[in-house]
């Protein structure tokens, strides 16, 4: 489906009459991702570039409506309606239970959750969702970007997604994008204790027309839900999520105190180091025990 879409790109383009230079000009994006398009190679086309294609190239919906086929194998059925919802979306509402949205990823903390999960195949299929997920992300700097905000429950800031080195470099990158004016990002401490969208995360989505969607989501399911009433109770949950986590300047001051300490924790021993050392310790000659914290108990003496 991918070959038959990037030909029809090209039967298109070449019957317009255009160059892929000027064709990457009129969607936003370099030729050499028109290239790949045509070649299907790479990753394959959003949405939102298939929309612009389509608009281009006056293919009258023939390409969005191939868009579906293009991604099936990619991405799972739920994957795939809520991607398609959230490229309309004109705001992002997202709470994370256990990672950091796809939006706010580094490629390499990308990389490091694409590669697990039942559903990947193979390399390819690694390299194929990593792709449309860094292209996903080229909307928030795009004009008619959408106003977004998170809130992060405090594991997602104290799991090591990739190791300690490629959490850092993700805890600055949120550092960095809540900068941005359309933007903000919330933490939900720990000490919070119980709440609504305990086990799960949930994204409510505010599209052009000022309808509303929720779309819950686990390790192996998603449902996306566009009942009024029902997104009506989730958009409640999560202002209410919103309301007790973190203000947006006590939550980037959590994320900068989790970020030193993971640089401090950066020449600490790993466990399983520490746990080599303690038996060495323990095998040494009169080989005293040893307290947690690695204080040596004195042997008694015997009385005299």
């Amino acid at each position: 489906m991918a070959a038959l879409f990037g030909a029809q790109v090209r039967r298109l383009r070449i019957a317009a009459g255009l160059t892929q230079a000027e064709l990457g000009e009129m969607t936003h994006v370099v030729s050499t991702r028109i290239t790949q398009i045509e070649r299907s190679s790479g990753a394959r086309p959003t949405l939102e570039l298939a929309r612009a294609l389509d608009a281009a190239l006056v293919a009258d919906g023939l390409l969005i409506d191939l868009w579906p086929y293009v991604h099936r194998e990619a991405f799972p059925d739920w994957s795939r309606a809520f991607m398609a919802h959230s490229a309309r979306a004109v705001s992002i509402k997202q709470y994370a239970a256990h990672v950091v949205p796809g939006l706010l990823q580094t490629r390499a903390y990308a990389r490091a959750l694409l590669s697990v999960g039942r559903s990947l195949r193979d390399e390819e299929h690694l390299e194929e969702r990593l792709g449309a997920r860094m292209e996903r992300q080229e909307r928030l700097a795009a004009p008619g970007r959408p106003d977004l905000w998170v809130v992060l429950d405090e594991s997602v800031l104290r799991r090591p997604v990739g190791g300690q080195a490629v959490m850092r470099t993700q805890l600055a990158r949120l550092l960095e994008l809540a900068e941005e004016p359309h933007i903000t990002v919330q933490v939900l401490p720990f000490d919070q204790g119980e709440h609504d969208a305990m086990g799960g995360s949930l994204t409510v989505l505010v599209l052009p027309d000022g309808t509303e969607a929720a779309y819950t989501e686990g390790a192996h399911y998603g449902q996306l839900i566009e009942e009024p009433e029902e997104v009506a109770r989730f958009t409640v949950t999560y202002d209410r999520l919103r309301a007790v986590a973190l203000p947006p300047l006590m939550s980037l001051d959590m994320i900068r105190s989790v970020r030193e300490a993971n640089d401090r924790g950066a020449s600490v021993p790993s466990r399983s180091d520490r746990r080599r050392l303690a038996q060495e310790q323990l095998q040494q000659p009169g080989g005293r025990r040893l307290r947690g914290g690695g204080v040596r108990v004195p042997r008694r003496r015997p009385r005299p």
